[in-house]
C-alpha cells in the first residue's frame, strides 16, 4: 500500500492542533522517565551492578540512533499515526497494521505497569491496603483529565513532568555533594562487591536489555506531532532535546545510586520498592524517603498520562486506516477520540485482575511491554532504513545496526528464563495479529470480487 503525503496528512488529521513544543517536550519526558528510572532501574542494576553506567551508555546510543531515524519520518509525515503510518507506508500493510496494534497493546500494558507501581508506592504510607484499590481511583483519575480535552491532558502532562523533572535533578545534585563531601569514599562502592563489573559484560548487556524498557515513552513525542501547533518546525528540536536531558538524567542518577549505597542493596529480580527511596531511607534523611515516594507517584501518573494519550491516538489511527471499527476514529466535540479513550484502559483493568492473583504483577507487566516497545523500535528503523534506499539509493548502517542490536536484546531475552515468558508470549501475539490481518484481507477481497448489489 503506497499512499502520498497528502494523503498521508488528510486522513488523520481531524485532531485539534493545541501542543506547544515546550509541551511536546515535557510529555516526551513525562513518558520516558517513569518506572522504568524510579522502578526499572533496581532490575538494571541487578544484573550489571556499577557497570550499568554502561548499560544505559550502551541504550542511550540507541535510542539516539532511534530517534534520529523517527526524526526524519515524523518530520515528512506530523501524524497521529506516527510510526504505524510510516510503516504502512515504507514497509507494508502488515507492519502498518502489527506495529500500531503491538503498540497499542505494549502501551496499555505499561499503563498497567504504572498504576501497579502506584500501588507499591502507595504501601509506604497505606501498608495495609490492598493496591487494588489505589489502582482503580488512581485510573478514573488519568481517565479523566485524558477525557476532558487535550489542552488539559498537555497541561497537567506538563506539570507533572516538570515536578518528577526537578526531583530527579534534585537527587543527582544531592548525590553529587554527598560524594564530594566524602572524598575516596565515594569511589569504594563502585570497586566493592564483586568490583565494577561484578557480572562481567554479559551482566552490563543483559542489563542494557532491562535499560531498553527505561527508554520507551520517547517515541511518543513523534505522536504529539498530530496535534502539535506548529509540528514540522517543532519536533526536531524537541525529540533532540528531550533525548539530551533524558541521557543525562539516567547516567548521573544511577551514578549516585551505585556511589552511594552498595548496588547489592539496591537492585533485585523481584521489585517491590524504589531504588530512590531505598538511597535515601539508607541517608537518614528526614523525611526525605517519604518526599521522594511522593514524586515518583505523580511521576507514574505522569507516564500514565502520556501512554493512555498514545494509546488512544494509536487507536484513532488504526480506525482511520480501516484496520479497528470506525466508532473509535470519531472524535467529540472537544476533539477527543473518546471510545478509542476507553477502550485503550483496558490494561488497568489487567492490572487490577494481575494485582489480585500475581504477587509479582509489576515484574510480568514489564516483561510483556518490553517486546512491544522493542519490536516499534525495530520497525522504525527498519521504515527508515527503507526511506533512505528510496531517496538516496544507499543502505543506512545506522538504522540497521539498531535494529540488529534489538533483534539481539530480544534473543538474549528469550535464552533467559526470567524474561523468556515475554518473548513468547510477544510472538504469539505477533502470530494471532497475522491471523486476524489474513482474514480481513480474505474478507475485503472477497467483498471486491462480490460488491454487494
Amino acid at each position: 500500500m503506497s499512499l502520498s503525503r497528502d494523503q498521508f496528512e488528510k486522513r488523520e488529521d481531524v485532531l485539534q492542533r493545541s501542543l506547544s513544543e515546550r509541551q511536546m517536550i515535557m510529555i516526551g519526558l513525562g513518558s520516558a522517565i517513569g518506572t522504568g528510572l524510579f522502578m526499572g532501574s533496581s532490575l538494571t542494576i541487578h544484573y550489571a551492578g556499577p557497570g550499568v553506567l554502561f548499560s544505559y551508555l550502551l541504550s542511550s546510543l540507541i535510542v539516539l540512533a532511534m530517534v534520529f531515524c523517527l526524526s526524519r519520518l515524523s518530520v515528512i509525515h506530523p501524524t497521529a499515526g506516527s510510526f504505524g503510518l510510516h510503516a504502512e507506508t515504507y514497509l507494508g500493510s502488515w507492519f502498518g497494521f502489527a506495529v500500531r496494534f503491538t503498540y497499542w497493546a505494549a502501551n496499555a500494558i505499561v499503563i498497567g505497569g504504572e498504576a501497579t507501581a502506584i500501588g507499591l508506592y502507595m504501601k509506604y504510607w497505606f501498608p495495609g491496603l490492598p493496591s487494588w484499590i489505589w489502582i482503580i481511583a488512581f485510573s478514573l483519575l488519568i481517565i479523566g483529565i485524558n477525557a476532558i480535552s487535550v489542552q488539559s491532558f498537555g497541561w497537567f502532562e506538563y506539570w507533572f513532568s516538570t515536578l518528577k523533572v526537578v526531583a530527579v535533578i534534585g537527587f543527582i545534585l544531592l548525590g553529587i555533594a554527598l560524594i564530594f563531601g566524602n572524598g575516596t569514599q565515594s569511589t569504594h562502592y563502585l570497586l566493592a562487591y564483586g568490583g565494577f563489573l561484578p557480572h562481567g559484560w554479559k551482566g552490563v548487556w543483559m542489563g542494557s536489555a532491562m535499560a531498553m524498557f527505561s527508554f520507551m515513552g520517547t517515541e511518543i513525542i513523534a505522536i504529539t506531532a498530530g496535534e502539535a501547533k506548529k509540528p514540522k518546525q517543532a519536533l526536531t528540536r524537541a525529540m533532540k532535546w528531550m533525548v539530551a536531558r533524558l541521557v543525562i538524567f539516567y547516567l548521573l542518577s544511577t551514578l549516585v545510586m551505585v556511589c552511594i549505597v552498595p548496588w547489592n542493596q539496591i537492585g533485585g529480580e523481584q521489585i517491590q520498592e524504589s531504588p530512590f527511596v531505598k538511597v535515601l531511607q539508607s541517608l537518614h534523611i528526614p523525611y526525605a524517603a517519604g518526599v521522594m515516594n511522593f514524586i515518583i507517584l505523580t511521576a507514574a501518573l505522569s507516564t500514565m498520562n502520556a501512554n493512555l494519550y498514545a494509546c488512544t491516538r494509536m487507536m484513532f489511527s488504526l480506525s482511520k486506516s480501516g484496520y479497528a471499527p470506525a466508532v473509535f476514529g470519531k472524535v467529540n466535540r472537544r476533539g477527543i477520540p473518546l471510545m478509542a479513550l476507553i477502550v485503550s484502559s483496558f490494561g488497568l483493568g489487567v492490572a487490577v485482575l494481575l494485582n489480585l492473583f500475581d504477587p509479582q504483577a509489576y515484574n510480568t507487566l514489564f516483561g510483556i511491554s518490553i517486546f512491544g516497545g522493542i519490536f516499534t523500535w525495530i520497525t522504525i528503523f527498519l521504515s527508515y532504513a527503507r526511506l533512505r534506499r528510496k531517496k538516496t539509493g544507499k543502505a543506512s548502517v545506522l538504522a540497521w545496526a539498531g535494529a540488529v542490536l534489538l533483534v539481539l536484546f530480544l534473543l538474549t531475552m528469550l535464552l533467559n528464563q526470567a524474561w523468556s515468558f515475554a518473548i513468547y508470549t510477544g510472538f504469539c501475539w505477533l502470530f494471532l495479529l497475522t491471523l486476524i490481518y489474513l482474514a480481513k484481507k480474505g474478507v475485503q477481497r472477497s467483498q471486491s470480487v462480490h460488491p454487494e448489489q
